[in-house]
């Protein structure tokens, strides 16, 4: 079938809409009409190939739609359903079966291959292959082709051109505090970028309880946003003359949770120096590969902890309903994030994306 589709052909060149085929669904498959996709952080290092995909290749991976096609032996849903398309893992390995997807051994091959596991790709134009299958579905497109295990059946009483999102970086967000941290109610957290992570982060920290939520970046107009959403403190990082310090004194001598979002090394020190003794640090920022981080060994040794956390630890299939239940319920406002543009205009949204002008940029598909 003929799909448009956002492409990126060259290493840190502008994506390029055009006119794409793209195969129906093998056995275990699910062909989905694209009404929304989220344009993430991710996608745009893999753009300039921090993480090296293969080019040219259709992006995207916070797509929501409708299930148009199901390839044989799919049960999970059927055409008509409303869906998250989400990422992707094996299933079979260790951490699959302990319940522990994030960390499936073949993560990076699934999601960053350009391909399906055998090695093909639904999608082609002229005749010549276009890498796809990015996250199992490629959603930058008016059609994705996913699999039924990375599409999460939703409830049809919410607006589905927003929910693409939930898929990547706002279960990351509010999973890093709900499903990784796991703060007890009353404590501190202190988050370390207030884009659409970050924010989704200080949601749930406010949903979990948290009773001093602070939240630190260097644009005024997100501090002021993130305090709507739940932070009872804010810091503007380029103001302040010592950060750690002044977050030692909000929180009693040290925070006892911080999540980073920034993939700064420098921002990274600062959230774990800011931890209070037996306090936990999660990584979420994705920073190139080999970006390497110095901390102090005494701080880890006197019972910090820093740990990485990929897609807020969630098993899609759960955690995606949960968030849109606190949605419904007013509890959970991500919509407040959200800009939308049309497809042809992806290059405007994610030039405002990279200049903090809007948290999370949503492609209309018309």
């Amino acid at each position: 079938m003929e799909i448009t589709a956002a492409v990126v052909r060259e290493k840190g060149r502008p994506f390029s809409v055009e006119q794409l085929e793209l195969e129906g669904p093998r056995p275990g498959e699910v062909l989905v009409r694209v009404i929304g996709a989220g344009i993430c952080h991710t996608d745009l290092i893999v753009r300039d190939q921090w993480y090296e995909v293969p080019l040219p290749a259709v992006l995207g991976h916070e797509g929501s739609g409708v299930v148009e096609a199901v390839g044989e032996g799919v049960t999970k849903v059927e055409v008509g359903d409303h869906v998250v398309l989400s990422y992707l893992s094996c299933g079979e390995c260790a951490n699959c079966k302990q319940g522990r997807p994030p960390y499936c051994f073949k993560l990076y091959e699934l999601n960053f291959g350009g391909a399906r596991p055998d090695g093909s790709s639904a999608i082609r134009q002229d005749g010549r292959t276009i890498h796809g299958h990015f996250f199992a579905q490629s959603s930058f497109a008016t059609y994705a082709l996913a699999t039924e295990r990375n599409v999460v059946k939703i409830r049809r009483d919410v607006p589905l051109e927003i929910m693409g999102p939930l898929g990547c970086g706002i279960q990351t967000g509010a999973g890093g505090v709900l499903n990784s941290l796991h703060p007890v109610a009353g404590t501190s957290i202190v988050v370390f970028g207030t884009g659409s992570v970050g924010m989704s982060a200080i949601m749930a920290a406010r949903v979990a309880g948290c009773a001093t939520i602070i939240g630190v970046d260097i644009k005024p107009g997100r501090l002021e946003l993130a305090r709507e959403l739940g932070a009872t403190h804010t810091i503007n990082a380029s103001e302040s003359g010592d950060l750690v310090e002044e977050i030692r004194e909000l929180t009693g001598g040290g925070a006892d949770y911080t999540v980073e979002t920034t993939a700064s090394p420098a921002v990274f020190r600062q959230a774990v120096d800011s931890l209070t003794l037996g306090g936990v640090c999660g990584l979420i920022g994705a920073a190139a590969l080999g970006t390497e981080v110095s901390l102090d060994m005494n701080n880890i040794l006197f019972g910090r902890t820093v740990r990485g956390i990929i897609e807020g630890d969630s098993i899609p299939d759960i955690f995606i309903p949960r968030l849109i239940e606190l949605y419904a319920q007013g509890r959970f406002p991500f919509d407040r994030l959200i800009r939308f543009y049309e497809l042809d205009e992806i290059n405007t949204a994610a030039e405002d994306s990279e200049r903090g002008e809007v948290l999370k940029p949503v492609l209309r598909m018309g």
